[in-house]
């Protein structure tokens, strides 16, 4: 069994995805071991309680401190990392720990609309002024860069420029993130080893 912490910093409903799709799918040898946000009153914590999953909030001071955030995920047993929602750059101590073992999911196709400030409603918002006719999702390994790294998955969705608001484009990319993202998640981890 893999076993996967997830960072997130929202209201967490792609972690309820992956939780929902996890206990659906228990041939797919993947457990989620905790969930860390970076938000106190995060919706994400209350989610995780839902599922019996361990959940924890961090002041940036702790999520900044590598011998106590390592020393959780081990406790945890944490093979992987998930970010859903989680709109920290991840410091290099925790890439060097997880090397090539971190994975977010970004609402566009990078590399358009990528970087930093670039999460959530700013992002839907870009491609409506930008009169893209497309938007989706980007589910890949992270680096050292805001939204950069090696790309897994890419899915679209076609958008009407001149009737979807931001908040239709929202609605359409957050359901290919639901569809997509816990499915993705276990296939990148079983190849992991």
């Amino acid at each position: 069994m893999k076993k996967i912490a997830i960072f997130a910093s929202g209201s967490g409903s792609n972690m309820q995805k992956i939780a929902e799709y996890l206990r659906e799918n228990p041939q797919a040898g993947v457990q989620i071991a905790c969930v860390i946000s970076d938000q106190p009153n995060a919706y994400v914590l209350e989610r995780a309680k839902n599922f019996g999953i361990p959940s924890h909030y961090l002041t940036r001071e702790e999520l900044g401190n590598p011998t106590l955030l390592i020393t959780m995920l081990q406790k945890y047993g944490v093979d992987a990392i998930v970010l859903a929602g989680y709109l920290r750059l991840i410091p290099e101590f925790l890439l060097d720990a997880y090397p090539q073992k971190i994975v977010n999911i970004h609402p566009a196709l990078l590399p358009k609309y990528g970087g930093k400030g670039m999460h959530g409603m700013n992002v839907h918002r870009a491609v409506k002024a930008a009169g893209e006719t497309t938007s989706g999702i980007t589910i890949h390994i992270i680096d050292r860069e805001y939204d950069r790294g090696t790309m897994l998955f890419q899915a679209t969705t076609e958008i009407d420029p001149t009737t979807d608001t931001a908040e239709e484009i929202q609605r359409k990319v957050m359901c290919l993130e639901h569809r997509h993202f816990a499915p993705v998640i276990v296939e990148w981890i079983r190849g992991l080893g």
